[in-house]
């Protein structure tokens, strides 16, 4: 009579290594449109492998992409609208709760009980266009492993009107998640790296000032009027009203920017979410009303924006070449202080959930920060 028995090393089941990777947040798996009908889609999100899909109404799923049999991708199996079976032996599991439906293997007197069996299910919700999916902290045992109540909330990109654009570009950082977060808040690698006659050059580098204040689980760049080498931002002039721009950060790795006008409005989330330990992806996204009407406003700005990601992306590739070589490295002041804050924040947000106690802020009030850029 059948009996479940574990035959993986003993290495399979001890807690997993620490990775420099945050857990118990909400991450983008992949964009809701390349989730259709039946299909289903892979991702991997914090080294662990993913496929998702829809029900037979149309709401997206997550569950790790292996059989608890024999660790066959579920990827590679059939999916009827409710179930998903592997391709292996046959064995199906529900779409929405990860349960085993059918072991096709069993005969009649065989004692294990199929719905005692569960392939990996992760909560997930659409936002944004983005299908985004909750990772729980694997070495966590003293709650169940789905607990809505220590769920925080899922990301979603202020906007300011019913009507406006939205775009989003996504790329691959060969670096693990910290240097692909600390190079996306980085304020002095601008004229070098994005040098363009419409943005910055080196021409351009002149002293500036920022204030700084501390916000639940991040920071925040305080309003303040775009520099002064930003041409773009200037488009928004044409309210007639100052142009104020804050800039946040937010735990574990959203970078969001606001730009007000008057009337007119741009708002931006940009994600740097790790993939493995060695690779990292941005998903950008943004909205706008400004010249909302005009039909080619989205493909003039993903134009440059894809511009943008593209320099980010080579910096990081070369930058990788020479991280092969564990070299010492450094952060200043004042230009580095965000990544410094970053790196504190990470810790005290792990100390606070290894002791259980309020997590302490590496900032006590608002900081002026100086650099040139």
């Amino acid at each position: 009579m059948s009996e479940a028995v574990r035959v993986a090393p003993p290495s399979a089941f001890l807690p997993v290594a620490d990775t420099g990777m945050l857990w118990d947040f909400w991450y983008p798996a992949v964009p809701s449109a390349e989730i259709r009908g039946r299909g289903l889609a892979t991702a991997m999100l914090l080294e662990v492998p993913l496929v998702l899909g829809r029900d037979g109404q149309g709401r997206a799923f997550a569950m790790r992409d292996n059989c608890p049999h024999r660790g066959m991708p579920l990827s590679h199996g059939r999916f009827d609208g409710k179930t998903v079976e592997c391709s292996y032996h046959g064995w199906r599991f529900d779409a929405c709760t990860g349960q085993c439906v059918e072991i096709p293997s069993l005969s009649k007197g065989d004692r294990l009980k199929a719905e005692r069996i569960f392939a990996g299910h992760y909560p997930c919700a659409e936002r944004d266009g983005y299908v985004w999916v909750f990772m729980p902290d694997p070495n966590r045992r003293d709650t169940p492993r789905h607990d809505a109540e220590r769920e925080p909330a899922i990301p979603e990109l202020p906007v300011f009107s019913e009507t406006y654009r939205i775009t989003r570009l996504s790329c691959m950082l060969p670096c693990h998640v910290d240097h692909g977060i600390i190079g996306l808040m980085d304020p002095a690698h601008g004229p070098f790296v994005h040098q363009a006659w419409w943005w910055r050059s080196r021409r351009s580098i002149h002293e500036k000032e920022k204030q700084f204040e501390p916000i639940p689980g991040g920071f925040r760049m305080s309003a303040h009027a775009p520099s002064s080498n930003s041409a773009p931002y200037k488009l928004l002039r044409v309210s007639g009203q100052p142009i104020v721009t804050t800039i946040d950060f937010v735990l574990p790795n959203m970078r969001l920017e606001q730009i007000r006008s008057g009337h007119l409005w741009f708002s931006s989330r940009a994600t740097v979410t790790p993939v493995r330990r060695d690779l990292c992806r941005i998903d950008f996204v943004a909205a706008w009303n400004l010249f909302s009407g005009v039909p080619l406003v989205v493909p003039i700005f993903r134009f440059f924006a894809k511009r943008f990601l593209r320099q980010d992306q080579q910096t990081m590739i070369e930058q990788a070449e020479g991280l092969k070589h564990n070299p010492n490295l450094m952060l200043i002041d004042d230009a580095d202080r965000p990544a410094k804050w970053y790196f504190q924040l990470k810790a005290a947000l792990l100390e606070s959930r290894r002791t259980g106690t309020a997590m302490k802020h590496p900032m006590d009030g608002p900081v002026t920060l100086r650099w040139r850029s």
